[in-house]
């Protein structure tokens, strides 16, 4: 019972995949970087018990702006096609009697029933379409965690200061090689690949690429202030840092940047000398500070003797005599001076 219903299979099997196919996708969506191309049928359609992942010899593939085509055979990429368009695949390994000559493709279908029917009446092979998403893909956000060093240096106006900037914007890119992209990062996708699958790896590395392409900026004599007028040479920078990462290794390309800097915090690159503080010399104030200190300790004049005139009590009245002339004062003794 095995072996008749192996025959009645791969029998059933070759006869359903004589039909050619037609491939197509719908418009790729923007958070889609590749997805898997899908058959082409409607209720009108007998081609509806052919195998999965089998591609017939003739079958024609529809290929759209925005979009590259590649088909892949048992793992291997056999045909890539960027331009739009319809593109006829005739190099298929399974044959249609509908395509090419029909003495040779009779022999040819009957020798895939035979190597079939050894499978168990399963196909032995494995074809697929897969579109690539090549418009660029926008609306990727950033955002520096910790301050991004950023010297500042005008040698007319003689400044020198190393500041620490912090950035947000969003980045763009594009698949330019989707042969790389599908060899390294996506591979054999059941359905479809998201952006959301490698956006944070790309984002983690582009931070990372932010300091050496700001340190380019910088021996470029541009400001901070004026980075956002110079978005296309932070690009290039960014571009020149990431081009081994990116599209030597996945086939993307980073298109524009957009970034809005702010200062977090500055410092000049050295520290100025210490100047001497405003005042007096140094030999005038060691002067002023000994006066200062013989007048606090200059010691008081000594008490008067006993039995001296300073030691007597004074009247009241004494002190305003005192202030009186010599030549004005009268004898204490004798007659007046006409009474002589």
């Amino acid at each position: 019972m095995g072996l008749i219903k192996a025959a009645l299979g791969s029998a059933g099997g070759v006869l359903a995949d004589q039909w050619k196919e037609y491939f197509y996708c719908e418009s790729i969506p923007a958070d889609i970087l590749a997805v898997k191309g899908q058959k082409r049928t409607s209720g009108r359609s007998s081609n509806t018990k052919g195998s999965d992942n089998i591609i017939t010899s003739g079958s024609i593939i529809a290929v759209a702006d925005g979009q590259c085509m590649m088909i892949v055979e048992q793992g291997k990429v056999v045909e890539v096609c960027a331009e739009p368009g319809e593109f006829t695949f005739d190099a298929s390994t399974e044959p249609s009697i509908f395509s090419g000559n029909l003495g040779e493709s009779i022999g040819q279908v009957f020798q895939q029933i035979g190597k079939r029917f050894t499978f168990g009446g399963e196909a032995p092979k494995d074809q697929r379409v897969y579109y690539f998403n090549t418009k660029e893909i926008i609306g990727n956000k950033y955002g520096t965690a910790s301050p991004v060093p950023f010297r500042v240096v005008d040698q007319r106006a003689g400044i020198d200061l190393d500041i620490s900037i912090r950035c947000f914007g969003e980045y763009s890119y594009k698949l330019v090689n989707p042969l790389l992209f599908y060899t390294n990062v996506c591979g054999n996708v059941a359905q479809s690949y998201s952006r959301t699958e490698i956006d944070s790896q790309l984002k983690s590395e582009l931070l990372t690429a932010l300091q050496p392409a700001f340190a380019r900026i910088s021996e470029m004599g541009i400001r901070y202030s004026a980075l956002p007028g110079h978005t296309e040479e932070l690009s290039q920078a960014l571009k020149d840092i990431l081009s081994e990462k990116w599209r030597d290794k996945r086939g993307i390309e980073i298109g524009t940047v957009t970034s809005t800097p702010w200062v977090s915090s500055s410092r000049p690159s050295s520290p100025p000398p210490r100047l001497p503080l405003a005042g007096p010399a140094p030999a005038a104030r060691a002067a002023t500070r000994a006066s200062s200190a013989r007048a606090v300790v200059s010691p008081s004049p000594p008490p008067p003797e006993a039995g001296s005139a300073a030691a007597e009590p004074r009247s009241p009245g004494s002190s305003a005599r005192s202030a009186v002339s010599p030549s004005l004062r009268t004898a204490p003794d004798g007659p007046a001076p006409a009474e002589r």
